[in-house]
């Protein structure tokens, strides 16, 4: 039987950062260090896209953890590829990136709004280069068609990937 993958995979590099950066972000802002760019506007509806994320980050982190046991599964070498993990392959960053999102569109500063772009590409640039390949590594074709048919960062409506027998 071959070694599992760690539990873990790169995620506490990952959540420790912008978990850190956020805070210091927010600090920052609450003590007047960053250029606030606030309007009644974002102020109102910013709220409304703030719960909307922390509630749908909850929800998917509650779902790949507790619901789907990720960590049973990856003690196993089993690949998840149903519930959560049919709409977005890393449930859990996506998780935390839309908790701290949340956060920062709670705050109401516009100026903090690229950090949420930034945690995206961190999150890709560090899936990409790591996990993915030991997950290509490991599972092989059939981690390679999960992917082209579930986004990693971004939950989405699955697609159906055409066999190759259906392309002649």
């Amino acid at each position: 039987m071959k070694k599992h993958l760690s539990v873990y995979g790169i995620g506490p590099v990952y959540v420790i950062s912008i978990s850190v950066l956020t805070c210091l972000a927010l600090l920052l802002d609450h003590f007047q260090i960053l250029p606030g760019f606030h309007t009644l506007f974002w102020n109102k509806y910013g709220k409304i896209v703030a719960v909307f994320c922390i509630l749908s980050g909850a929800v998917f982190w509650f779902n790949a953890v507790v619901i789907m046991q990720l960590g049973k599964h990856i003690r196993e070498n089993q690949l998840v590829t149903t519930g959560v993990y049919a709409w977005v392959r890393n449930p859990i960053y996506t998780a935390l990136m839309l908790i701290m999102c949340g956060l920062i569109f709670w705050n109401g500063n516009l100026c903090l709004i690229p950090l949420c772009l930034f945690y995206y590409g961190l999150m890709t640039v560090l899936v990409k280069f790591t996990e993915e390949k030991w997950l290509a590594d490991l599972y092989g074709k059939a981690y390679l068609d999960y992917c082209r048919c579930v986004n990693r960062c971004i939950p989405w409506v699955p697609r159906k990937v055409q066999k190759e027998d259906d392309n002649a």
